[in-house]
């Protein structure tokens, strides 16, 4: 047994170093495709993908006519933030904001674009809206926001709750990421290379080595023939053969 792991062990360690030789005799071109597709995966992040801008705004889930005397009131505020999220996204609220802007989009689309978090241990809704026009997306942040506030009042006959932050014109894309994607590129491209470099070197059985020979026939060589050629090859292989008498 102990024998047959430390055989494994080796084998193992020879297999490694076969793909790491192939590998190194093959660097030139794991570079080009490493290359490749960085290149590639930065032209189309810049010049194929049309950039989105994020804008947000947030509320606060007590209005102005809530205490907070007590843990109950925090427990029910907890539940008032769920209540407020799912209003959010009501076809009453979007559609609201869809009248208000005069928006060329359907209650379907523009939900599609708009997410409402509560960041961890608040009583605060952020409206979160996405756009390839920057000042669009914070108008409708701010119509949400305020659509919203009008829509709670409505349904629970209370005040509104209280506006914490107006969305401002983003000025920089929230996506795509230009620097992530070269990456990400970058390295498929060499992944696919190192697949189709190892694939097409284990898929080749042909004999060109005597270590060939020891490895796929399991025989050992007892001389080894060079071949002829013409010219300065014929020279070269006459030098090694004469070198080895």
């Amino acid at each position: 047994m102990e024998t047959q792991k430390v055989q494994d062990e080796e084998n193992t360690e020879i297999n490694l170093r076969e793909v790491f030789s192939v590998l190194r005799h093959k660097i030139w071109l794991l570079l080009v495709c490493l290359l490749a597709g960085a290149a590639a995966a930065f032209g189309v992040t810049k010049f194929l993908i049309k950039p989105a801008y994020t804008a947000s705004s947030m509320i606060y889930v007590f209005t102005k006519t809530t205490s907070i005397t007590s843990l109950a009131d925090l427990q029910i505020g907890s539940q008032l933030t769920v209540d407020f999220k799912a209003l959010g996204t009501s076809r009453p609220v979007v559609e609201r904001v869809i009248s208000k802007l005069s928006l060329n989009t359907t209650y379907e689309d523009l939900l599609k674009t708009i997410t409402i978090e509560n960041p961890s241990d608040t009583r605060i809704l952020k409206i979160n809206v996405v756009n390839s026009n920057p000042k669009l997306a914070a108008a409708i942040s701010n119509a949400m926001a305020e659509s919203l506030s009008d829509r709670v009042a409505e349904v629970m006959s209370t005040s509104k709750p209280s506006t914490v932050e107006q969305a401002v014109v983003p000025k920089k894309p929230s996506s795509p990421n230009t620097v992530q994607n070269t990456v990400i590129g970058g390295l498929l491209g060499l992944l696919i290379a190192i697949i189709v470099v190892l694939s097409r070197y284990y898929m080749d059985d042909t004999i060109k080595t005597e270590e060939d020979i020891t490895k796929y026939l399991g025989m050992n060589t007892l001389a080894a023939i060079p071949l002829e050629h013409s010219g300065a090859d014929s020279g070269k292989h006459q030098k090694v053969r004469d070198g080895s008498k």
